[in-house]
């Protein structure tokens, strides 16, 4: 076993603006801390033509090598073009784990890949207990429940890894060596054809590439005081969001929710202002650098998690601290 291989993803593919998916920087920071567990080098992969520009941005810990992957069947995404072409640097690089952002598009075709080896996908790792015999964690039952899994086949183990669940690496400007894959692909063996890229919607949030979120939940009472949290949220800069029963209200849109059914985040300051801290909400903040909550239920479950807690009226407090962050900033 040569090495922990990462893929990383491109996410704004077809634009001018196109760049290494958030989450996959959180996969290389996996990458780096479950390689140093098994004593190997990190290689990264990427499927792109050698001489895209995004080579240059990538950042973080030096990996040992770079791999291009390039082919005219991989330029649209199908599961099978990724899945032959992946296969192919598998066998040439022969890493021990192979480490994914778990994504839509790897949930599509890593556990196919996987199983071209006899293996399964380890899929939504949100810890890596190191040691020679690494130990992943998941979270069953909407994070009620942590199960621990070990690889045991001969093969390479195969994981995808949650969103916020692991720090990216800060920006490294050290060099690494770029090699071109050109794997050996035919057209029969792509038994779909690709569609229009799917494009959201202009008006959805992006929480997830926020620095700031200042969340809202039950303890603001009614929508009408919501205005309060957002003069909050403007004067840090910050985005707005919320607990699922303020969009299950239709308070606030559920572009908005964090939690388990809605967007992980890892900002680097989160304030949870009002929510109790059940499980479900847990699950989709539990990664941000910096947990600041306010509640005037001092035994309220996310004062467990937070950096920082307020116990105190919200009503009290908020405007308070909008008055404070406004006269700082002159």
């Amino acid at each position: 076993m040569s090495s922990v291989l990462v893929f990383l993803e491109i996410k704004n593919r077809e634009g001018a603006n196109a760049e290494v998916s958030r989450i996959s920087w959180e996969a290389m920071a996996a990458g780096h801390a479950l390689a140093e567990s098994v004593g190997l080098p990190v290689d990264l992969a990427l499927v792109a033509a050698p001489g895209n520009p995004i080579f240059e941005h990538l950042h973080g810990k030096r990996p040992r090598k770079v791999y291009a992957i390039d082919d005219p069947l991989l330029h649209a995404y199908t599961a099978d073009g990724y899945a032959a072409a992946c296969d192919q640097l598998i066998e040439h690089v022969n890493p021990s784990h192979v480490v994914f952002p778990h994504t839509y598009q790897v949930r599509d075709f890593a556990p196919a890949l996987a199983t071209r080896f006899g293996q399964v996908l380890i899929s939504d790792v949100t810890g890596i207990e190191g040691g020679p015999e690494p130990v992943f964690v998941r979270q069953l039952l909407q994070g009620k429940l942590n199960a621990t899994y070990r690889h045991t086949g001969t093969g390479p183990c195969f994981l995808s890894v949650q969103a916020g669940a692991f720090r990216a690496d800060a920006a490294q400007s050290e060099e690494t060596t770029l090699e071109p894959f050109l794997p050996k692909l035919e057209a029969a063996q792509i038994r779909v054809q690709p569609g229009e890229p799917f494009r959201a919607s202009a008006q959805t949030v992006d929480l997830g590439s926020a620095q700031i979120l200042v969340s809202v939940g039950r303890g603001i009472k009614e929508e009408a005081n919501i205005a309060i949290v957002q003069e909050l949220a403007t004067a840090l800069g910050a985005e707005l969001a919320a607990s699922r029963p303020i969009c299950d209200a239709g308070w606030l849109p559920m572009e908005r929710q964090v939690g388990s059914s809605g967007q992980t985040v890892a900002p680097k300051v989160y304030m949870a202002i009002g929510i109790s801290g059940a499980i479900q909400h847990l699950v989709g903040m539990k990664g941000s650098q910096c947990i600041v909550a306010i509640n005037k239920d001092e035994n309220a479950p996310i004062f467990e998690v937070a950096d920082y807690g307020i116990v105190g009226d919200l009503f009290e407090i908020v405007p308070a601290l909008t008055a404070a962050v406004r006269k700082a900033k002159g």
